[in-house]
């Protein structure tokens, strides 16, 4: 059985999808160790690069020229070695080694994440409902002594998408430009992500206004995306869709957690479902599918085949 390390060593594991709040705390911890015992005790290592032999030589060895010494692993678990002597490495620190594991994607059904889980301190950071993110983002331009309203942190979000990372980066654009941020400089200085625009091309579409619909496919293929990008991202969102139709009377954080789909999206694509029936979602999936098929395996005028597609959601 697993035991847990003993001594006043501490090992932690980072992961989750949320990676802005992630490096954050990853940040925190490495800056706080470096502020009592310098850099020279920090090492840091990639599972994908460093060999099992240097990641082991490193957790065993001692501090050099610090008291204490804090290793930090990125992605170790694509490591086989590492994975398979995980509980003797980490049970056999010397006390003057710290460990953090950073794992954004953990297999909950191995055996390494359950030891993970259980041995060391474990956090795992997960993308903010809908609300908590819009707060988070209006808190945010606060924090950098700018003005956000809600609506338009909403309207922010639905442009560009849910990444907190993505979002930080476009939210300093916008307050080195003003530090009031409006509808205006966030049309002026954004760009609408594929994923965000395909949404409202499929939403324009069941909505009966193909011409809003179709300006949106030509807008997405004057930013060089191409017709089979835009097919995949239409699955994508059929998929959220088909999830939320027959999730029965769950509530929307249910079905983001069970389906591991971002709060934010499942929230947004509640609208759409509600509007389709089954039958017609059922349609629509057989209508993108035989167009990809087309795409892949027959030489035809890409864009007149998605325009019809675009035509063809406006009649179901």
């Amino acid at each position: 059985m697993p035991t847990v390390p003993k001594g006043n060593r501490m090992i932690r594991t980072l992961t989750g999808q949320n990676s802005f709040i992630l490096q954050q705390e990853l940040q925190r911890i490495i800056s706080e160790f470096v502020a009592e015992y310098t850099d020279m005790g920090l090492e840091r290592l990639d599972g994908e690069e460093a060999e099992y032999d240097r990641i082991r030589e490193s957790l065993e060895s001692l501090p050099f020229l610090a008291s204490k010494k804090l290793v930090v692993l990125r992605r170790p678990g694509v490591n086989k070695q590492f994975v398979e002597n995980a509980e003797r490495l980490l049970s056999d620190l010397p006390e003057m080694v710290d460990v953090v594991i950073v794992e954004p994607k953990l297999d909950k059904r191995l055996s390494y994440f359950k030891f993970l889980k259980k041995v060391t301190d474990f956090k795992e950071f997960n993308e903010l409902e809908s609300h908590l993110l819009v707060r988070w983002t209006v808190d945010y331009v606060k924090e950098q002594s700018g003005e956000l309203s809600t609506t338009d942190a909403t309207m922010l979000i639905s442009r560009i998408g849910v990444n907190q990372q993505l979002l930080s980066n476009e939210l300093a654009k916008l307050l080195l430009y003003n530090s009031k941020i409006t509808k205006e400089t966030i049309l002026l200085l954004t760009d609408q992500t594929p994923q965000s625009s395909i949404f409202d091309l499929l939403d324009a579409a069941l909505g009966g206004k193909t011409k809003r619909a179709i300006e949106l496919y030509e807008e997405q293929r004057q930013q060089k995306v191409e017709p089979i990008q835009i097919i995949a991202l239409l699955a994508w969102q059929l998929h959220a869709l088909a999830i939320i139709k027959t999730a029965g009377d769950r509530d929307p954080a249910t079905i983001a957690r069970e389906a591991k789909l971002n709060p934010f999206v499942v929230r947004k694509s509640m609208g759409i479902a509600g509007r389709l029936t089954l039958t017609e979602l059922k349609q629509l999936v057989h209508n993108v599918h035989l167009l990809d098929v087309r795409l892949k395996s027959e030489s035809i005028d890409t864009d007149e085949a998605m325009l019809e597609l675009i035509v063809s959601i406006g009649e179901i």
